[in-house]
């Protein structure tokens, strides 16, 4: 056990989350032979199989999932003690700093706030993950990410919350049905209506303006569609699918005003806002109240506040599209 490095923790820690080599190797940005052969070495330094391998994946063993527990409690603390190296030294944000972006906004958002924070820190070395709520969440909590940036209120009091910007939903249908008038909650639910996979946020946002009023839900047996409920045909795992498939007649979606310069620029498909009050969800920024950077990470989420503040959702997706142009 003398020769175990915290790179090997690192490598051993995504694998035991991500159970599958190929994403873990692209998360740690290596090879997976290179990740394959850590892992063998690591195991011969404990002196125990870590993982199950099996042709039904990858699972960790009993042994393993203590080792983990334990990796995991080092990590966080040689991440605090980086944290705490980070407050002392220099009078602003410097250094690496972890930053944890939800799908729906990183790709729409990202591109152009980095001039901003770049010119705002310039010692700051900005490493960026993209994921959903859940695993934000968790790496947050373990001390993996510093800050995220995701769909506010979250019912955790463990971390500071401040918002950057709100935005609105809009209706994306084919491009043929243009001239069709603007369906209210209701119209949405006789739609058949293309959604984000389980576990993004703004699935559950978009059902929740779809959905009745508590009132009018009728009770029902567990895993069953009410008949008033929307009619999902597709689950996507991105905005890119559900537009296109929206070009190609399956039905309708919502999408977040910052996405609609980026995702319908070559769909034939036509957008529709909906009268106030329109869906809308709050972006924000999060980081743990604990940290010692907490002072630095706030000043951060004020410059991000701060550009964006007169920026519209669909200003945005255009400022993002004309940078990737």
């Amino acid at each position: 056990m003398k020769n175990i490095t915290l790179r090997q923790l690192h490598y051993f820690d995504t694998l035991a989350s991500a159970l599958h080599f190929g994403r873990a190797a692209d998360i740690c940005a290596i090879s997976q032979p290179a990740l394959s052969m850590q892992i063998k070495e690591l195991e011969a330094q404990a002196g125990a199989a870590l993982f199950e391998r099996s042709p039904k994946g990858l699972a960790l063993t009993p042994f393993g999932a203590e080792f983990a527990t334990r990796a995991r409690a080092i990590l966080r603390e040689v991440a605090a003690l980086g944290d705490f190296v980070r407050a002392q030294t220099g009078d602003g944000l410097a250094g690496r700093v972890s930053l944890g972006v939800i799908p729906t906004v990183a790709p729409y958002f990202l591109p152009q706030m980095m001039a901003a924070l770049q010119a705002s820190f310039p010692a700051l070395d900005l490493r960026l993950r993209e994921a959903m709520t859940h695993t934000l969440l968790s790496e947050l909590g373990e001390g993996r990410l510093d800050c995220a940036i995701l769909a506010l209120p979250l019912a955790a009091p463990q971390l500071a919350q401040m918002p950057l910007f709100a935005e609105d939903f809009v209706l994306v249908r084919p491009a043929a049905d243009a001239a069709r008038p603007v369906p209210d909650a209701q119209g949405l639910r006789e739609m058949w209506l293309l959604l984000l996979e389980e576990g993004h946020c703004f699935r559950d946002q978009a059902l929740a303006f779809c959905a009745p009023a508590p009132s009018a839900r009728p009770n029902t047996r567990p895993n069953t569609r009410p008949n008033n409920y929307p009619r999902e045909v597709m689950d996507g795992s991105a905005l890119t699918t559900l537009v296109q498939m929206v070009a190609a007649g399956m039905g309708v979606t919502l999408i977040p005003d910052m996405a609609v310069a980026v995702e319908t620029r070559a769909a034939q498909v036509c957008i529709q806002r909906f009268p106030a009050p329109a869906p809308q969800r709050q972006i924000g920024m999060v980081w743990r109240k604990t940290s010692p950077i907490a002072g630095h990470l706030a000043d951060l989420a004020q410059v991000l506040r701060s550009h964006t503040g007169a920026q519209s959702g669909a200003q945005l997706g255009q400022l993002s599209t004309d940078l990737r142009a």
